[in-house]
């Protein structure tokens, strides 16, 4: 959690909510429900790290932690989960122990992975014959962004439901949008990644030009970043690009597992991706170079 820019909260009533996944991102974004007032009840696969996000919180509305998915989604009005992919949220939300099993009729989940458009429209379906509701709400702003309460969420879903949770949701987001029906959120997320790939590779290609050219480029970026090249990327990373630091957040795998639904969905809807699927490449590469974990605008370690 973020000290140097705290959080202000909406005044919102206090709802009972259940929070499915502690890693880098749900534990600040956990974090700012209890913050917010809301009485959280966390579930995390290694129950060590819930213990801990438990006692981080204590002096919050009685954080608890559960064995299961299920035992957390008791009693519940919303449960938000954000988890590694399709496979680890199939296994919180599914089955005997899943949250669908625990939660109460009409409680709304609200998912946070980045995930297939496929698997929402899964769970979407099971939710709603159990007389339930599922969002699809993948988020934009890394580690930072859940640390700050400024994340980018995407929904996809019944409008009623986005509406239930969308004044809950904002304790860790600064735009909380509903992008169409089920499935809308991740297609839109797929937009964003598509984005980003293009504009790192760009930009690391821009200063590795510049570089070998002579130039100032901390100066450079200055200019250009008054200009029509201005981009969060070159405003975020420019300069931790030319300083060879690649420790800000998103690594390159979970960036290889987005693309690759990126990739997938391409082919189902037939855009033609060439740029993408490149990039993508390129950061195969990087993975081999022993960058699995650097952030993604390691794409210019290529390039040197």
């Amino acid at each position: 959690m973020s000290s140097t820019n705290p959080k202000t909260y909406a005044a919102v009533t206090s709802r009972k909510v259940a929070f499915l996944g502690l890693g880098v991102m749900g534990h600040p974004m956990a974090g700012h429900l209890a913050l917010a007032g809301h009485q959280v009840t966390v579930y995390n696969r290694s129950a060590a790290k819930a213990a801990a996000w438990c006692a981080e919180f204590a002096s919050t509305a009685a954080p608890r932690q559960a064995a299961t998915p299920r035992l957390a989604a008791a009693g519940a009005d919303m449960v938000f989960c954000c988890v590694g992919n399709d496979d680890d949220l199939r296994s919180v939300v599914l089955g005997a122990d899943g949250a669908l099993a625990g939660m109460k009729p009409g409680a709304v989940l609200v998912d946070h992975t980045t995930a297939s458009a496929t698997v929402a429209r899964e769970l979407y379906a099971a939710a709603k014959a159990l007389g339930l509701h599922f969002i699809d709400a993948p988020v934009s702003g890394g580690q930072g962004g859940a640390q700050n309460g400024a994340l980018t969420v995407m929904c996809g879903g019944d409008a009623a439901a986005f509406e239930a949770v969308q004044s809950v949701g904002m304790a860790f987001a600064k735009a909380f949008t509903l992008m169409g029906e089920s499935g809308a959120g991740q297609l839109t997320k797929m937009v964003n990644q598509i984005c980003i790939a293009g504009l790192v590779q760009g930009l690391s290609e821009a200063i590795a030009f510049g570089q070998k050219a002579g130039l100032d480029m901390n100066l450079a970026l200055d200019v250009i970043g008054k200009g029509a090249a201005q981009s969060w990327q070159l405003d975020n990373r420019g300069k931790t690009m030319v300083a060879d630091k690649f420790e800000f957040g998103f690594a390159v795998d979970w960036m290889r597992k987005d693309l690759g639904l990126v990739l997938d969905e391409a082919k189902h809807n037939g855009a033609r991706l060439p740029v993408t699927a490149l990039v993508d490449q390129f950061y195969s590469d990087v993975q081999a170079m022993g960058g699995r974990r650097w952030d993604t605008s390691s794409l210019i370690k290529r390039l040197k």
